[in-house]
């Protein structure tokens, strides 16, 4: 019995072949004092479909609330994307656009001799998400009339203004 070369292909090789559904999503983090209680927000777009997504924590930081948000964004997909990931955070856009985070990640997690990078909880969690699918991250000025933004520093705000917040262990439990 003879086998047709598409039926032989490994699922790498399926999955290169296939075209990627294109993902927009927006993200927002904010922070009631810094640190204080902190929330996250998303808003997920595809083919006409929108997903909403917040949370908080009773004792954070704007920039892990920030790199919180792309985590909680990225994770909701349920297949490989192709996304455009709009944040207003300078620090997480040039983070993953400058490759800082590779860097400090292949330094041992070391920002420079002296100074150990803050965050790393998160930015692993990060680096593995982006992995799996192919990750733009376009920066966007903060409070500027871009819709979802808006829609994003909402919730994140309304999150973080929340009863009963959960601990952020990565935050609470480590030496920030």
């Amino acid at each position: 019995m003879k086998c047709e070369r598409r039926e032989m292909m490994t699922f790498e090789e399926k999955e290169k072949r296939e075209e990627l559904k294109e993902v927009t999503i927006y993200t927002d983090g904010a922070c009631l004092g810094n640190p204080g209680p902190g929330g996250y927000g998303v808003v997920l777009l595809y083919n006409g479909h929108r997903k909403e997504i917040s949370g908080g924590f009773r004792l954070t930081t704007n920039n892990r609330m920030e790199i919180y948000a792309a985590i909680a964004g990225l994770s909701a997909l349920k297949c490989r994307c192709k996304v455009k990931l709009y944040t207003d955070s300078r620090y997480l856009a040039d983070a993953m656009n400058k490759g800082w985070v590779k860097r400090w990640k292949a330094n041992g997690w070391m920002r420079n001799k002296k100074e150990r990078a803050l965050n790393v909880d998160l930015w692993e969690q990060l680096l593995r998400l982006c992995e799996k699918h192919e990750v733009e991250f376009l920066w966007v000025r903060g409070h500027d009339g871009n819709v979802e933004n808006e829609r994003c520093d909402q919730l994140s705000t309304t999150a973080a203004r929340g009863k009963n917040l959960p601990i952020d262990q990565g935050y609470e439990n480590a030496d920030q």
